[in-house]
């Protein structure tokens, strides 16, 4: 603390004044801060940290002590590195105190690297780290074009480095340059060149702006200092990402930065680079023309011996007219063959329908059948009737013999009365009976029922039974439904249907229409 704060006549004996511990600590800080305003000092760099609020707080130390050391959010910015642990750094600022924690640190304003040794061995660790992560690998290195339509370089508009390329691609083969203007060193300029190589290839091909085929970043020659730029974590993860080929020319033959290994290719020198990235055109040219002719005698060459194989193979093929008769010939036969496949084919089908045809029924057959069928029927009918009339008299004479002869002779009357009454219901049932009673059945030629008059047209052959017999009959004129038929049913009904016999007429002949 300042001697003058310290009256004189209290500085001695026994009665000295009292300090508040915030006065102690604003003595300490005033005096440091104005003894050590503007410092320089040499350490490795321990626990660095990078506070969320952007203030980094590492500490400084050497074999025998140790000081921390602050850097504000604005200054952090501003450094030319990244401060990393193990780092031997000389830094400058000025020797401060933080009444907090009673410590004194100094509050730095720059640092730089302790002598190329330190920033060989920060070059050597970062080189091992990103060569772990595969940045380095050859099998990602990506081919370079062979004329590219558009070059995009990477450096600074005003140093000679890009009058060198231009003029380099002038001389050998001249091609679109889109310049990207960046700091090649310095504050920024490694976050400039990494941006530069992701506009780049950011940029959508075909846009209005083309796209490059081939990215060129660029230097002179300088100091480890100097190209420090190109060793940055940033610069390197940017080219190896790249999907644009890069030719990475950074200093000279004998400057090697990490960007030289991130690349597709590398290049000693800018001139190099230039070289690298598009052929000599007259050379070119001349390649073509060579290549051009020798393709030409090949070709020519080719055709000879294929035209000699195919007039050795003419000799032996056979006259072509000949090979088109036989084959015409062949065709010939093979379409007479056909068509007598062809009247087989259809003469076996037309066998095999008129064996079906023979197996099937016809619909008069069936008729006549069913016809049949009921006859035999109503004839079995009959039988068994007059058998039951037969046997139930016999049993009536049995039983009329122990009767009176005035009681049987009203039972055995009033038998016959019974079974009189059931043959005329029965005779009265069958069609031929209603034939009988004046009506008429109408069949055409086919024994087909005929049951409307609409069915009937001029000149029709017609079948006509009455009760005594059948006489044919032709219709003069095309039937017409009668006034009575077109009527609706509510107006005027027609006349009952008669029922048939149940089981059919009598004598098993069909149906059909009763005039």
């Amino acid at each position: 603390m300042s001697e003058s704060r310290i009256p004189a006549g209290e500085a001695r004996g026994h009665n000295l004044p009292e300090y508040s511990v915030s006065e102690i600590s604003r003595a300490v800080k005033a005096t440091l801060e104005d003894n050590f305003q503007r410092v320089r000092v040499r350490g490795e760099v321990s626990k660095p940290n990078y506070h969320g609020s952007g203030h980094l707080y590492f500490s400084l130390k050497d074999e025998d002590a140790v000081i921390d050391a602050v850097c504000w959010r604005g200054t952090v910015g501003r450094l030319r590195l990244r401060i990393e642990h193990g780092m031997e750094v000389i830094a400058t600022g000025r020797i401060s105190s933080y009444p907090g924690s009673s410590k004194y640190q100094i509050v730095i304003d720059s640092v730089e690297l302790a002598g190329e040794g330190a920033l060989l061995k920060l070059l050597e660790e970062r080189r091992k780290k990103l060569a772990a992560e595969g940045l380095f690998d050859e099998a990602r290195k990506k081919k370079l074009p062979v004329l590219p339509g558009v070059i995009g370089v990477i450096t600074s508009p005003t140093g000679a480095v890009i009058r060198d390329i231009l003029h380099r691609l002038a001389d050998r083969f001249p091609r679109p340059v889109l310049l990207w203007p960046v700091a090649v060193q310095g504050e920024g300029a490694a976050e400039q060149v990494a941006a530069a190589i992701r506009g780049f290839n950011a940029m959508a091909p075909g846009g209005p702006v083309a796209r490059p085929d081939l990215i060129i970043v660029a230097r002179g020659g300088g100091s480890l200092e100097d190209l420090w730029a190109f060793n940055e974590e940033i610069v390197v993860r940017a080219a190896a990402a790249s999907a644009i080929p890069l030719i990475a020319a950074i200093g000279h033959e004998t400057d090697t930065t990490l960007i030289d290994f991130a690349a597709d290719k590398r290049a000693p020198t800018p001139t190099a680079a230039a070289e690298m990235a598009v052929p000599v055109r007259a050379e070119l040219m001349a390649a073509l023309a060579e290549n051009g002719h020798r393709l030409a005698r090949a070709m020519a060459r080719d055709l000879a011996h294929r035209r000699t194989e195919i007039e050795g193979l003419a000799r032996g093929l056979p006259e072509p007219r000949r090979l088109i008769e036989d084959k015409t010939q062949a065709l010939d036969g093979w379409i007479e063959r056909l068509k007598v496949a062809e009247r087989g084919f259809f003469a076996e089908r037309q066998r095999q329908v008129a064996t079906l045809a023979a197996r099937l029924v016809t619909p008069a057959e069936m008729i006549r059948r069913k016809r049949q069928e009921l006859a035999h029927g109503a004839e079995v009918l009959k039988k068994a009737m007059e058998a039951f009339a037969v046997k139930k008299e016999r049993g009536l004479d049995r039983v009329a013999a122990g009767l009176r002869p005035a009681l049987v002779a009203a039972l055995i009357e009033r038998r016959k009365l019974a079974l009189d009454g059931l043959a005329r219901l029965l005779d009265g049932l069958s069609y031929e009976s209603v034939l009988r009673r004046g009506f008429v059945l109408v069949r055409d030629m086919a024994e087909r029922p005929v049951t409307q008059a609409a069915a009937v047209t001029a000149g029709m052959k017609l079948s006509l039974t009455f009760g005594d017999g059948v006489i044919p009959a032709i219709a003069e004129a095309g039937g017409k439904p009668s006034r009575a038929a077109k009527r609706p049913a509510s107006d005027d009904p027609a006349p009952p249907a008669p029922k048939p016999k149940k089981g059919g007429p009598k004598d098993g002949g069909p149906q059909g229409s009763l005039l």
